[in-house]
């Protein structure tokens, strides 16, 4: 089990889309959290027919991590996104980027919690859903904790630019075990392929999603998922990939002869 972060450079390569497309498909247990600092869009989107009222998500966990209780409150916190089964779990975004400074004294703490739910029973993945990395207050302490980080981009020039500078801004600092850690999202089609948007960039492409107006719109704004659809099956088949990198960058973390137990479940 792992934390993984999407997160974009500039402009709006679908990283909510992606999101949750991959917590849709995923086949292990998984909490898709919205970090995004401008704010979530999935309660007021993909799940308007909930009519939620704000009282689920992130700021309630940050209160309950003030007073201790976050193991406690967190699971009250989320929304299934497939019931009953609960398997495929939401926890909310901020309503609005003017809470998002409150947040910045929090992210460390809530990285080590998103951490720790892969050692629960069942063990959880978590995938944080990060938005844009040039908006104020992004949640760095989080992905310098992420097992891995997506970077979705576009193979467009306009796109890969402001990717480069994001990734050297990721990896300043980032320590021992950087390596590995960042990979390439990238979306539908462009000037590139993946083989010369990964030399570019200097990072490898993990997975590719296609561009699908039409699953994409029905996880803006609500409807039947079809996972027969190019979106969904191209992010189901993305989360063995995901899984690989991850377990690879800890075999090698750990050193020749020491593996983790990590089940890939294909």
């Amino acid at each position: 089990m792992a934390v993984i972060c999407l997160a974009s450079a500039k402009g709006s390569p679908g990283v909510t889309t992606a999101g949750l497309a991959f917590a849709l498909t995923w086949s292990r247990p998984v909490v898709l959290a919205e970090c995004d600092p401008a704010g979530g869009d999935i309660a007021a989107g993909y799940l308007r027919h909930l009519d939620l009222d704000g009282g689920h998500g992130l700021m309630q966990l940050v209160v309950a991590e003030l007073r201790g209780q976050s193991g406690e409150r967190f699971w009250s916190q989320l929304v299934d996104l497939d019931p009953p089964g609960a398997r495929r779990l939401l926890l909310p975004g901020i309503a609005t980027s003017a809470q998002a400074a409150s947040l910045d004294p929090n992210w460390h703490s809530l990285a080590g919690f998103f951490a720790s739910l892969e050692h629960g029973d069942p063990g959880f993945d978590v995938i944080a859903d990060c938005g844009r990395l040039v908006a104020p207050h992004a949640p760095w302490p989080l992905l310098s904790r992420a097992d891995l980080v997506l970077l979705l981009v576009k193979p467009t020039l306009s796109s890969l630019l402001p990717a480069r500078a994001v990734i050297q801004t990721l990896l300043s600092g980032a320590g021992p075990g950087s390596d590995g850690r960042i990979g390439l999202l990238v979306v539908g089609d462009g000037d590139y392929d993946d083989r010369a948007v990964s030399r570019h960039l200097n990072v490898p492409v993990i997975a590719h999603l296609p561009d699908d107006d039409r699953s994409a719109h029905v996880l803006a704004h609500g409807g039947t998922v079809r996972t027969k659809r190019p979106l969904l099956r191209a992010a189901a088949a993305a989360e063995d990939k995901v899984i690989r990198s991850i377990t690879g960058r800890r075999d090698r973390l750990r050193g020749p002869g020491i593996r983790e137990a990590v089940h890939v479940d294909v």
